[in-house]
């Protein structure tokens, strides 16, 4: 996996084309120090993620981790400094996934050739996605007689109806991008993903980093909450952004019909 920041845009590949972007135990750890590293660069504002080559991930490479048993079971284990109680919080699959939706910055997932299984639910964890008219997306862990289980559930049942998420995962189906894009499983569809995926990329680096974040975090908690915890949220975000600079910024931009120069994200 490679990891590399250029100008506002962190971009993150995942870098074994000869094995379909296969993920593996190494691959995972990666991913969640990535994240990591992402969350303290407050100069970042948004996150590419792809993959190197022809596919974005064919998923978790069995073979590979099969090696690992011990490793395996301690992936297993929920990670000590996001679960400070037994049986709480994520383990080190459901990190590596989860990490990026916890992200402060958006995240967007370019798909193109294959994405299955744990490659599939990583880039569900994006906040879009932009995906090749002919890739294929699949919750393959039904070919394997298994469940999602590296967060897919919390994300599938955000994006599609529960009907659609029980097909997808008990069956295994592969579906194309323009296929996944009807049914509201990615954000759009082009034959070269990278340039919609830059647009948004160059577009969302001209907003304010903070009213950004706080809007990201607020649908991600209030897309399940009830209207008055989420109202009560919105309140919360709100005041906070209006005693904040960058929004002082925005408005004095606005006002002088000039572009804000932004500074550094505030908000984590």
């Amino acid at each position: 996996m490679s990891y590399r920041v250029e100008g506002a845009t962190a971009h993150v590949t995942l870098a074994r084309p000869d094995k379909l972007n296969g993920l593996t135990l190494d691959m995972l750890a990666q991913l969640v120090e990535a994240a990591a590293e992402i969350r303290k660069n407050r100069d970042v504002r948004v996150v590419l993620l792809s993959g190197e080559g022809s596919s974005f991930s064919a998923g978790l490479d069995f073979p590979s981790a099969a090696k690992q048993p011990q490793r395996i079971a301690r992936y297993f284990l929920p990670v000590p400094s996001f679960a400070p109680l037994p049986g709480r919080g994520t383990n080190m699959f459901q990190r590596a996934c989860w990490a990026w939706r916890e992200l402060p910055v958006p995240v967007i997932a370019v798909i193109s050739g294959h994405c299955y299984g744990g490659g599939l639910q990583l880039a569900l964890a994006a906040d879009f996605r932009f995906a090749a008219p002919d890739s294929e997306l699949s919750v393959l862990e039904a070919k394997w007689g298994m469940i999602p289980d590296m967060t897919g559930t919390a994300t599938l049942s955000e994006l599609v109806g529960i009907d659609t998420a029980k097909l997808l995962t008990m069956t295994g189906k592969v579906i194309s991008g323009d296929e996944a894009a009807g049914i509201g499983l990615v954000t759009g569809v082009a034959d070269d993903p990278a340039v919609p995926a830059l647009e948004l990329a160059q577009l969302l680096s001209k907003q304010s980093p903070d009213a950004v974040t706080a809007a990201k975090k607020l649908f991600n908690a209030a897309w399940s909450e009830s209207p008055r915890a989420a109202f009560a949220a919105e309140r919360r975000a709100q005041l906070r952004l209006l005693a904040g600079t960058n929004t002082k910024i925005a408005r004095k931009a606005r006002m002088k019909g000039s572009e804000p120069e932004y500074r550094p994200r505030t908000l984590t």
